[in-house]
């Protein structure tokens, strides 16, 4: 591709059947010279069919789709991050609370650490449901789209130089379906495979 037309947005899309092959895919990518904010993955089932009134039933429908809900990929140590942020803010709240309640009321230095300590365990295992929670909505997510046919990765192309490496990268993790397409701005709905 020697230049990119200004009339359209030009993406590689690639498959990927595992999640780990998608982030190596990612992490190479961004090592490449892409922002984070140039990839992303379709949206969940919900998302989807709150946007466009229906599921896909293949992920191959929404490779080249205009209208594809997209979002940005939670790779594992984001999400481990998340579920650790998660359990300590409610572990901090519930004994800072307590503290200061006891404090409050002219308990012993041997009082608040008690309390802090009993209320804090509350609070972490109540953040511990939480960090479940959001760790069992990403693996649901992930193995929704592989039971499409796989997790799609759109990359935008903001230079023309970039289609090379981006088909490269994609190539070399694995995933499959590797092609490169324009969606005009204007106009037409559908994208154009090149």
């Amino acid at each position: 591709m020697n230049e990119l037309d200004p009339e359209c947005v030009h993406e590689a899309v690639a498959v990927f059947t595992d999640a780990n092959d998608l982030q190596a895919a990612l992490d190479d990518l961004q090592s490449n010279g892409f922002m984070r904010q140039e990839l992303s993955v379709l949206a969940d089932e919900k998302a989807v069919e709150t946007k466009l009134g229906h599921r896909y039933r293949k992920i191959q429908e929404a490779e080249d789709d205009p209208d594809a809900p997209r979002t940005i990929f939670i790779p594992n140590e984001t999400l481990g991050e998340a579920e650790g942020s998660v359990i300590a803010f409610p572990m901090y709240v519930a004994a800072t609370t307590a503290t200061g309640v006891v404090v409050a009321s002219g308990g012993t230095m041997l009082a608040a650490i008690t309390a802090a300590a009993a209320a804090g365990s509350i609070g972490a295992s109540i953040g511990t449901i939480f960090a479940r929670i959001i760790a069992r909505h990403h693996a649901q997510y992930i193995q929704e789209q592989i039971d499409m046919g796989g997790l799609l990765l759109w990359v935008h192309l903001r230079e023309p130089d970039m289609n090379d490496i981006a088909l490269r990268v994609l190539k070399r993790h694995a995933a499959h379906d590797v092609h490169v397409h324009k969606i005009p701005l204007y106009g037409q709905k559908k994208g154009i495979a090149l």
